[in-house]
């Protein structure tokens, strides 16, 4: 039975820019640095973002952008605080798509490496109540 998520891994190109960019933004600790010792695929480092296991693994990063990407929730009240953040890392943030009323806020920013990471204000729930008062409404 599948319990929940176990962890993310990101191929990144510079273990230390990552570092600094989950830090920055995403408060995470790290947790574990390989170093020169592997085992795995190559030099790892582990992270904790709230309770959520991110890996990051040296490698070569992605070669295109795509939409694909993992959203972090946060409270509204943050919002703003998280921008900053994101503004002074100096990284590329997306324009969010087009909102439905009631469904949420959201921040789009791009890793070093091409990774899409979005920050989100609303919940599952709230998005399918906005959604089905838009289809009753038509």
């Amino acid at each position: 039975m599948i319990r929940g998520i176990s962890h993310l891994t990101f191929i990144v190109h510079d273990l230390e820019k990552t570092t600094q960019f989950f830090k920055k933004i995403f408060s995470a600790e790290m947790v574990y640095d390989s170093g020169a010792q592997t085992f795995s695929l190559s030099e790892e480092r582990f992270f904790l973002i709230g309770t959520l296991w991110v890996a990051a693994m040296q490698g070569d990063p992605l070669t295109e952008r795509t939409y694909d990407h993992i959203a972090f929730q946060i409270d509204e009240s943050g919002f703003e605080a998280y921008k900053k953040r994101i503004e002074d890392l100096g990284v590329e943030m997306r324009e969010p798509r087009k909102r439905v009323e009631g469904e949420g806020r959201s921040l789009y920013f791009y890793d070093y490496d091409n990774h899409l990471f979005e920050l989100h204000t609303g919940t599952l729930a709230e998005r399918i109540k906005a959604y089905h008062s838009i289809s009753a409404a038509r």
